[in-house]
């Protein structure tokens, strides 16, 4: 891939997050209600899948507190009332937690 193509690749991206972030504070109140239903069933989820799944107890328990660290971030920060961004970049954290920690034990 050219240094152009890398270029245009990240300024797309950039450019996505950007308009989800303004989207985000346009309706902030709405928005951070319907994610900390949405995160948190997808964290559940994860939890469910990771404790029904066999693995050494040490494993298990450092992906429970991933799942429950990042979740709880994005709650508190709801509740806390942070700026925009950072609560947004919180709910993207922890739905890539759970994402991963769904696909790893599903496979």
């Amino acid at each position: 891939m050219t240094n152009s193509a890398r270029k245009h690749k990240t300024n797309k991206i950039k450019s996505i997050y950007n308009n989800l972030l303004a989207e985000f504070k346009r309706g902030e109140i709405g928005y951070s209600t319907i994610a900390i239903l949405g995160q948190s069933c997808l964290g559940s989820i994860a939890v469910i899948l990771l404790l029904m799944n066999d693995m050494p107890t040490v494993i298990k328990m450092v992906q429970l507190f991933l799942v429950t660290v990042f979740c709880m971030a994005f709650n508190g920060a709801v509740l806390a009332q942070l700026k925009s961004k950072i609560t947004f970049d919180l709910l993207i954290a922890a739905i890539s937690v759970s994402g991963f920690i769904i696909i790893m034990n599903l496979a």
